[in-house]
């Protein structure tokens, strides 16, 4: 008989409580645009929009989906991560910065709220668990190499998932790159 390790009902558990989120959200209607088309049409993800494409990763966020991507902002992306030589990094850096799954903020705070210990962890689609808890008023996401970013700016729902916007990287960029 196979036993299921607690550790692993984590993610599980997180995301069938964010659907407990209440209709807090019904106010937010998702637009018809994709987490691509919003990416590359928002000035304030230019950097993002151009390591999307060089990953090559702007065909996946114009599909079907749901995904969640915490954007970082443009000032965060300090190394040159659109340098056609770094299109590994660039997958790195996008999987470390998507969830499956459409996440508000609503259901991420309803997590929290939920969650012992009052924090909640949701994997990336590189295999990591980004750790979320509350600092104040403010929700905190911690990376497992210490990186810690804070949602900031409006989230977009789109019709394959949820734009969050954070303040930093989600990946130390010396992880990104190699």
């Amino acid at each position: 008989m196979r036993t299921i390790m607690p550790w692993a009902l984590a993610p599980l558990a997180v995301l069938l409580l964010a659907g407990c989120g209440g209709g807090q959200t019904a106010h937010l209607a998702p637009t018809d645009k994709t987490l691509g088309a919003t990416v590359q049409a928002d000035s304030a993800h230019a950097a993002l929009a151009r390591v999307v494409t060089n990953a090559g990763l702007d065909v996946a966020l114009a599909g079907v989906g749901p995904y969640t991507l915490f954007a970082p902002p443009d000032a965060a992306l300090k190394v040159d991560f659109a340098d056609a030589a770094m299109k590994a990094e660039d997958a790195a850096l996008l999987r470390a910065h998507l969830a499956p799954g459409t996440l508000t903020r609503a259901d991420i705070s309803s997590a929290i709220d939920h969650a012992p210990g009052k924090s909640a962890q949701i994997r990336t689609l590189s295999g990591e668990l980004l750790t979320f808890t509350r600092q104040g008023k403010d929700i905190i996401v911690t990376a497992p190499d210490g990186a810690h970013a804070r949602l900031t700016g409006a989230e977009s729902l789109v019709s394959n998932g949820a734009l969050q916007p954070v303040d930093a990287l989600l990946l130390n960029p010396d992880a990104a790159q190699g």
